[in-house]
């Protein structure tokens, strides 16, 4: 692998496709299961309760899965979570099809995005841990560079408007082509060519290789640091998330079509991003990356708060999608090059857990708060939590400018 081209990579390329179908899939998903949501309930709670049980398998299954990750084969980690999501994706599918309004179709979505979350831990982190086998670590910026061009272009910018144009012939539609997706994703990566793992190798218990990523994690203090700013802002972010479904209908009076092409404003900002990243991080430091997305997504959670008109609601979308790209850019190499490649599972899967286990948490406490603030009014109700995660988001901000020194 030594010295080739990114692009002469025959395993990096069909990652690439295969990253390509599935966030082409998953991006008609973001849009779909929380429309869906909305059709089946009015209740804020139950809104937000679809979208924390996405996100709970973070903090429960964050530490198990890496665990897995560092001791199984990686593409077959990778094609089996990808089979489990085409069987929920048509599980979906039956339910948009057949379920009446109520609260119980509401809790056997959330039971379904609970798993299909729980696949997505285990893919996830998966994935991050096998770029660095696939290409060279120098080329590591390049590599994420692309994978998340692809993810802006087919899950962000293509997918959410297609999902939008979808739900208006048939709620059911998104969730049937996303199984497709997987399908083709699930093809690419079977046809990879990569060397096995040692399955005759030694390993420590669950408990004691758990213990050991954590302790890595724990010891690296500018990591953990980063760990915990991490969580606070997936709090905040996930919360901003999982109630911005009913910000476009209440705020902005958008339809299924408008909101997918609402959502896509921040996909530009975010595909500007993984061209341009990997040359601006090549002459700042990581830490100024990280710092500049998280100043970026409490000014627009900010400007949100206000109830800006719809013009300067899009541009706070494609800013936002930047500063996002450059914080994910500048955090997962790192990450991918800093922590020893026998550990980078584990010690992954902990800073996930501790980085990304709080979102379900946000989304549910955000749900929650919309629904207790409706009594003010509607509109009032679902502007509160940007002034939230404006908040939330300033303090971290501060923290991180003071204390956080990536080398």
């Amino acid at each position: 692998m030594q010295g080739t081209s990114l692009w002469r990579n025959r395993n990096f390329r069909f990652l690439f496709v295969g990253a390509t179908s599935a966030n082409l899939g998953d991006g008609l998903n973001a849009v779909a299961v929380p429309w869906l949501a909305t059709l089946l309930t009015h209740d804020p709670f139950l809104i937000g309760l679809v979208a924390a049980a996405r996100q709970l398998p973070w903090f429960l299954f964050a530490l198990p899965a890496g665990v897995l990750t560092d001791r199984l084969d990686h593409r077959r980690i990778l094609i089996s979570a990808d089979c489990l999501r085409v069987l929920l994706s048509l599980a979906l599918l039956v339910l948009a099809i057949t379920a009446s309004p109520g609260t119980v179709p509401v809790l056997a979505m959330a039971a379904m995005t609970f798993v299909l979350g729980s696949a997505e831990v285990l893919r996830d982190n998966t994935a991050q841990t096998f770029l660095p086998t696939v290409v060279e670590k120098p080329q590591l910026e390049q590599a994420n560079g692309a994978l998340w061009a692809t993810e802006q272009l087919a899950g962000q910018f293509i997918g959410p408007p297609l999902a939008g144009f979808l739900i208006g012939l048939s709620a059911a539609l998104p969730f049937g082509i996303q199984a497709a997706m997987l399908l083709g994703a699930i093809g690419s990566v079977t046809v990879m060519v990569t060397p096995r793992r040692d399955a005759a190798k030694v390993h420590l218990p669950m408990l004691a290789s758990l213990k050991e990523g954590m302790l890595w994690l724990w010891r690296d203090r500018m990591l953990r640091r980063l760990a915990f700013i991490l969580g606070g802002f997936n709090f905040a972010g996930y919360g901003f998330w999982a109630v911005m479904v009913l910000y476009g209908q209440r705020v902005l009076g958008l339809d299924a079509f408008g909101y997918g092409a609402f959502l896509t404003l921040a996909a530009c900002g975010g595909l500007t991003a993984t061209f341009l990243g990997p040359i601006i991080l090549k002459h700042i430091s990581p830490t100024q990356a990280i710092l500049f997305g998280m100043a970026v997504f409490t000014l627009s959670a900010g400007i949100l708060a206000t109830q800006p008109p719809l013009w300067l609601a899009g541009l706070v979308m494609v800013i936002d999608g930047f500063g996002g790209m450059m914080w994910n850019l500048a955090q997962v190499s790192y990450r991918q090059r800093h922590i020893p490649a026998p550990l980078l599972g584990r010690v992954n899967s902990a800073f996930r857990f501790i980085g990304t286990g709080p979102a379900a948490f946000g989304a549910l406490a955000y749900g929650a708060l919309v629904a207790w603030a409706d009594p003010m009014g509607a509109t009032q109700a679902v502007v509160l939590p940007f002034a939230v995660s404006a908040a939330i988001g300033a303090v971290l901000t501060l923290y991180a400018a003071l204390r956080l020194k990536l080398a």
